[in-house]
């Protein structure tokens, strides 16, 4: 059986893309789950608050 090709998606990730898994204890980690929950996009939030993060810690300026 032949192998189905790559899109052209899959090929573009699999060359740019990098993925990060973070593990949540609902225990200990309620009030951060909890805040997650409650933005509508959780991948542009962390961005905005690392991006802060690196803004606020750049001694290059």
């Amino acid at each position: 059986m032949e192998e189905k090709k790559m899109t052209p998606q899959k090929r573009y990730q699999q060359k740019y893309a990098k993925q990060y898994c973070l593990s949540l204890v609902t225990t200990t980690d309620g009030d951060i789950i909890e805040k997650l929950d409650s933005v509508e996009n959780r991948n542009g939030y962390i961005k905005a608050l690392i991006r802060a993060d690196i803004a606020a810690n750049d001694v290059s300026s």
